[in-house]
């Protein structure tokens, strides 16, 4: 099956929402994780179970967006929408601790 370049482009911001989604639901596990301590088996049972559950996430969008054929721009817009989500979260750390750093200096002043 042929798809337009508009159907492709939809399909590729599809991809990388996908992508973002799967980045946010690991760092919710990474919270829970820093919440409450977990030995090294339960991690290891947490990371086999969100895989298996990002898999059937990741194909359901393949099959609902493509009918289930692999393209390579879907597999790459989820990677790119996890690059995008990482880089959203180190940029918002970096405005944080600035936001810090200048509040500090106010409160010095007074």
């Amino acid at each position: 099956m042929i798809l337009g370049i508009g159907k492709e482009t939809a399909i590729l911001l599809y991809a990388c929402l996908s992508g973002v989604i799967v980045f946010l639901s690991y760092q919710i596990l990474y919270l829970f994780r820093r919440l409450i301590r977990h030995s090294v088996f339960l991690i290891g049972i947490e990371d086999l179970l969100y895989w298996v559950a990002v898999s059937v996430y990741i194909f359901r969008q393949m099959y609902r967006t493509i009918y289930g054929s692999v393209r390579w721009f879907f597999v790459l817009g989820v990677v790119l929408g996890c690059l995008l989500a990482w880089s959203g979260k180190k940029l918002s750390k970096e405005i944080w601790k600035k936001c810090q750093k200048s509040l500090e200096k106010r409160k010095k002043k007074r």
